[in-house]
């Protein structure tokens, strides 16, 4: 599947990945290959993510992530420091 993580400044993740875990407002969830579309709110935390070059992780502050049809993207809602 593809993700995109993007803040207000700038895109700080774009490529093929295996699956995705983000911080939900109500859980921690994992994203795989063909999982149901879905929006859902983000807290403050790490996204973990896994492909081929092995676990990479990103702090976000807070934002929304949606997938559909095998592409997710993280909005970040703050700007970096």
């Amino acid at each position: 599947m593809f993700l995109e993580i993007i803040t207000p400044d700038k895109k700080i993740f774009e490529g093929e990945v295996d699956s995705v875990s983000v911080p939900g407002s109500k859980g921690s969830f994992q994203m795989l290959n063909n999982h149901a579309s879905i929006i859902s709110t983000l807290i403050n935390g790490k996204v973990k993510v896994n492909s081929k070059n092995g676990e990479e992780s990103f702090d976000v502050k807070g934002g929304v992530v949606e997938m559909l049809n095998n592409k997710v993207i993280i909005e970040e809602n703050e700007k970096k420091a």
